[in-house]
Parts: C-alpha cells; sequence; structure tokens
C-alpha cells in the first residue's frame, strides 16, 4: 500500500522541531512509509494554513506548552477541520495526559522518554492511517461502475440469500453477490463477521457491549452468541497488529 503520509511539526522551539522531524523521518524510513513533513514554531501559523488555506494533514505533533495559543487549545480549533487527523502531544507536564485523552488525542509522548515513545507512536499512527486510506471496493453493474473506500464502510448486511447491502458515509449501495463473496472480495484485515447476516469494518466499532457492537455512525449491530468470542479475539488480534 503505497499512501503519503502527510505530517506536520509544531514546536515553539526549534532545536525541538528539529529533535521530532529527526525522529519521525528516520521511524517512517526504517518502516518503508512515505512521508511529507511541514514544520511550524508558531502555533496561529499552522491553524491558519489548516483553516485559511485549506491545508491537509494526516498526522499532527504539537508540543502542549506553547506562548500565545497552547497545543491543546489548536488541538481543538484543528479538529472541526480535520477531524480525522491524528495528533501526538509532546509534553513535559504529565497532568495534560488525562486532557488529551478527553480530546481523542491519539498518543501523549512525554519529553523524558520522547526518543523511545515517539517513534513507536509515529510508526502506529502511520499504520492506522495507511489502513484507513487504502483499499476500494468496486461495484460494476448494469453499465455502472461504483467505487467505495473501505475506511468509508461501516458495515455490510445480507439483502435476500444473494445479494449484499453495503452502509458506508456515502449511504447504501447494494450488490448481486452474496455476503461471503463480498468479504472474499474485500480481503482485508479490518472486515469481521459478526454474524451470519453481517460485516463489520472494525476501524468503525466504538465499543462492544452486551453483544452488541456500537459503530461511529450512531448505530448498534447485534453479535450473535456463536460469534461473539471469536469477534473479541479478532479485534483484539486487529489493533495489536495496528496500533
Amino acid at each position: 500500500m503505497s499512501v503519503l503520509i502527510r505530517i506536520a511539526i509544531c514546536d515553539d522551539e526549534k532545536e525541538a522541531v528539529v529533535q521530532h522531524e529527526d525522529i519521525v523521518k528516520s521511524s517512517l524510513q526504517s518502516c518503508g512509509i512515505g512521508y511529507e513533513i511541514i514544520t511550524y514554531t508558531q502555533s496561529s501559523n499552522l491553524l491558519y494554513d489548516i483553516t485559511d488555506d485549506g491545508f491537509f494533514y494526516d498526522l499532527i505533533l504539537l508540543d502542549i506548552e506553547m506562548p500565545g495559543m497552547t497545543g491543546m487549545e489548536l488541538s481543538g480549533k484543528i479538529k472541526p477541520y480535520l477531524p480525522n487527523v491524528k495528533i501526538i502531544f509532546i509534553t513535559s507536564h504529565i497532568e495534560y495526559a488525562i486532557d488529551a485523552f478527553e480530546l481523542s488525542i491519539f498518543r501523549y509522548v512525554p519529553k523524558n522518554d520522547l526518543a523511545n515513545r515517539l517513534v513507536s507512536a509515529v510508526v502506529d499512527a502511520a499504520k492506522l492511517i495507511e489502513l484507513e486510506t487504502g483499499g476500494e471496493y468496486i461495484i460494476q453493474a448494469a453499465g455502472r461502475m461504483e467505487k467505495i473506500p473501505y475506511k468509508d464502510i461501516f458495515y455490510i448486511r445480507r439483502d435476500g440469500g444473494k445479494n449484499s447491502a453495503i452502509y458506508s458515509s456515502a449511504g447504501t449501495s447494494k450488490v448481486r453477490k452474496s455476503l461471503q463473496q463480498v468479504f472474499e472480495e474485500l480481503a482485508a484485515p479490518e472486515f469481521i463477521f459478526i454474524d451470519r447476516g453481517y460485516i463489520v469494518n472494525i476501524i468503525q466499532i466504538m465499543k462492544i457491549s452486551d453483544s452488541m457492537a456500537y459503530l461511529k455512525n450512531g448505530e448498534t449491530l447485534p453479535i450473535s452468541r456463536s460469534h461473539l468470542q471469536e469477534v473479541k479475539k479478532q479485534i483484539n488480534k486487529f489493533w495489536g497488529a495496528y496500533i
């Protein structure tokens, strides 16, 4: 999968920016992951590039303690423009970790263990970004072709004996293929059966509770008793491999 990861690094100290950039480059190069990096020493410049000029980033490394606008404040302003961006906070103040968690920050990296923790955080984020941006399911029927990115698929439901309905952020698309056929064509680790009639995208699952899968789009789907343990096992295996 050849995905170019777009990264911003923001710290008011130039030496820190250089250090973080070196770690990011060496981490991704060792994994063979392509990247594009833009650095900032003023949080306001990063914000204006995103909100005024439409700059897009997959991953942002932010120092929390910056003059003018803290990394925490900046993150809150960025999220409406880049809702899926992965943000890694770098700080020497451990008390910020709770706030970072509440903001759905991807990772919190303490400065006193930067060399070790930042490498794993960057690689994990890049793997997840590659996963979320890669792959498309193609439907060809009656002279039409439709491409549905894997990352946009919430789940696929059996629609009669030999038909399936794909539920994505773009709506519902029907295909004249069995659920098993669709599953074999997807051939991607993020898709699992949670019931004989449902395939779900693990990336879209927020939590599993009381034999129900809670998805990011607000829907809940039943997990059959016969599938429950295997579903939990596959989810743990998946996140263990990609996070």
